[in-house]
């Protein structure tokens, strides 16, 4: 983990990388439902006009156009905000992607709460629930640049389909080029045996944020386990972390079907009690609002999660 540094906007990132990529992968091609500027392909387009492709505002044929593509032996990236290729192409990624397992890579942006003022309509609170119930499709979420450009390479080179789940928030730069990733396996930024945020996206930063304020404070080692990915979950990671005690999962995403969910569910199958709680949405739709003040509201910031590790702490403390 460095130092802090400057917040950086991941799609930004990633949308330059993909350009990179392109020229180590000749297969690689790009598609997108007009939204060449919302998911940073300006680059690519320019630079490899032949294999970048926009369908127009048709996240179905986004979809299967994909599908056929990887059908012939390209690797496509397929670029859209998450609640469209989630929601409105849902049954042409069951059918036509996850059914015949195709090598699309599904590059969503606009993931949780992060779209922010748009509403509820631009905003992804169901998404990973869907996807992680798509029999073989790889779901990852990323909390940084240098760990999204990492991951989104790995995720080319796996051969089956992947959904890429990003926020549109700028980040906090986390890792540094020397940090490696493996998809499946949770990367641990700081070490703890008092309580343990397993986390997801942004609110991986949330949680740095709180165990560090909690260590100056109380003299407490609180672990942070960032879960990149949700689907194949890290299962040791898991139980590692219950033998803190105390687990609180946070994720930009309804508390219902998330990343709780299943960190939840391999806890009951493994027999272990730990104090629990999952921080997200609740299940309700809310006002449109900035990203950070929703983020606060529903407790799964710096300050929510370090009160409700507190919580924990109460008769210690």
């Amino acid at each position: 983990m460095q130092e802090k540094t400057e917040k950086v906007f991941v799609r930004n990132i990633l949308g330059e990388y993909v350009s990179e990529l392109g020229k180590e992968f000749d297969k690689l091609v790009v598609v997108n439902a007009d939204l060449m500027g919302t998911s940073r392909n300006k680059s690519f387009a320019e630079k490899f006009s032949q294999r970048s492709f926009n369908v127009g505002i048709a996240e179905q044929n986004l979809v299967s156009f994909s599908a056929g593509l990887a059908y012939e032996g390209f690797i496509p990236l397929a670029f859209s905000m998450a609640p469209f290729l989630t929601m409105r192409a849902c049954e042409q990624v069951r059918t036509d992607i996850a059914y015949n397992n195709a090598n699309v890579k599904l590059i969503a942006s606009y993931s949780g709460v992060s779209g922010g003022i748009s509403g509820a309509t631009h905003w992804a609170i169901e998404d990973c629930a869907i996807m992680t119930s798509m029999p073989g499709m790889t779901v990852i979420e990323p909390s940084d640049a240098t760990q999204a450009k990492i991951l989104l390479k790995q995720a080319v080179q796996k051969v089956g389909p992947v959904y890429f789940r990003t926020s549109v928030e700028a980040q906090q730069d986390i890792y540094g080029e020397k940090d490696a990733f493996e998809i499946g396996k949770a990367a641990i930024p700081i070490k703890g045996g008092d309580g343990a945020y397993i986390c997801s996206g942004v609110t991986v930063q949330f949680a740095i944020e709180a165990a560090l304020q909690i260590r100056r404070e109380f003299n407490k080692k609180i672990r942070v386990v960032d879960m990149h990915t949700i689907k194949p979950i890290d299962r040791q990671a898991i139980i590692d972390a219950a033998k803190t005690g105390r687990i609180i999962v946070a994720q930009d995403h309804n508390i219902i079907g998330g990343l709780g969910f299943m960190v939840a569910s391999i806890l009951a199958e493994e027999k272990l009690a730990v104090n629990f709680k999952i921080l997200g949405i609740t299940d309700k739709f809310v006002p449109m609002a900035h990203a950070p003040y929703l983020y606060h509201q529903f407790g799964y910031d710096a300050d929510g999660l370090k009160n409700s590790m507190i919580e924990f702490f109460k008769s210690n403390i």
